[in-house]
């Protein structure tokens, strides 16, 4: 009985993933199939998952009418500012936090949580208040801050459960050698912390290429706008889309996440399931 629940229960399983996995897949080969598609396959009564004609105007007429390299190259610069300094905070943070026991970890561990729970929406007003004040509207600089920002719980939670997972007596041992601490962190902690700040790198990386709501709100100027914000000028006066350069562009602006989670996946499941284990 136990070994027929236990095959059913992993048939199960298999079934959650599959449907999971469609549920992802389906909306992006529908985007694929549309960037494809010329426009009067677009306005079919019975449209067909492979294009019939495929074309490449849809690209051609993306580049045409927006600046979308430009748009790419401010996101890119915006989101790996921001992992990159999201990364250098959260590590040193992360380790006091898991291997201190005090005010200052409790503190950082109630901000962590709490700062989960606030919507875009209630922070924009006073955000933009402050960036006002500090002269960072409508610039990267100030966007890279408030991805930055909104990046640093997830990476603190990651990387303090990934140092949890690491053995102290391995920091003992360098403490006897006569480390100090940042010896010790840097020498010791941060290379065995690799798979973990490559994931938490990772995710900050594409959360701030994909924001919209911020960049919509901090960036005033059409030269400095991101690739979220850029996709919305292919929506006319009425809200009618350009169907096609709009597909096209949108499944342009997906590849680099795509690429980035092929290139380094094992590293990221590697880091997700350290950074989930207490020891």
């Amino acid at each position: 009985m136990s070994l027929r629940t236990s095959g059913s229960a992993r048939a199960g399983q298999y079934l959650a993933l599959l449907c999971y996995l469609v549920f992802l897949a389906v909306p992006f080969l529908w985007l694929l199939s549309t960037a494809f598609k010329p426009a009067r396959e677009l306005g079919s009564l019975h449209p067909t998952w492979i294009p019939r004609q495929p074309t490449l105007d849809n690209f051609r007429q993306a580049f045409d009418e927006q600046p979308l390299l430009r748009a790419a190259g401010n996101s890119l610069t915006a989101a790996l500012a921001a992992a990159l300094i999201a990364v250098l905070i959260a590590t040193p943070m992360a380790y006091v936090m898991a291997r201190r026991r005090g005010r200052l970890a409790a503190a950082a561990t109630g901000w962590v949580v709490i700062s989960q729970a606030f919507p875009f929406v209630l922070v924009i007003i006073p955000l933009f208040l402050v960036l006002k004040n500090l002269h960072l509207i409508n610039s990267l600089a100030g966007l890279v801050a408030v991805y930055v920002v909104w990046a640093l719980p997830f990476a603190l939670w990651m990387l303090s459960g990934y140092v949890r997972a690491l053995p102290a007596e391995l920091e003992e041992a360098a403490a006897v050698d006569g480390a100090g601490r940042i010896r010790t962190l840097v020498s010791v902690t941060a290379p065995l912390l690799a798979p973990g700040i490559v994931a938490t790198a990772l995710f900050a990386f594409i959360t701030a290429w994909n924001e919209f709501f911020f960049a919509l709100v901090l960036l005033k100027s059409p030269e400095k706008q991101t690739l979220p914000v850029v996709l919305t000028h292919f929506l006319g006066a009425e809200g009618v889309a350009d169907l096609g350069p709009l597909a096209a562009a949108a499944f342009l602006a997906t590849l680099p996440s795509l690429l980035v989670f092929a290139l380094i996946q094992r590293r990221i499941t590697g880091g997700m399931l350290a950074g989930a284990v207490k020891s």
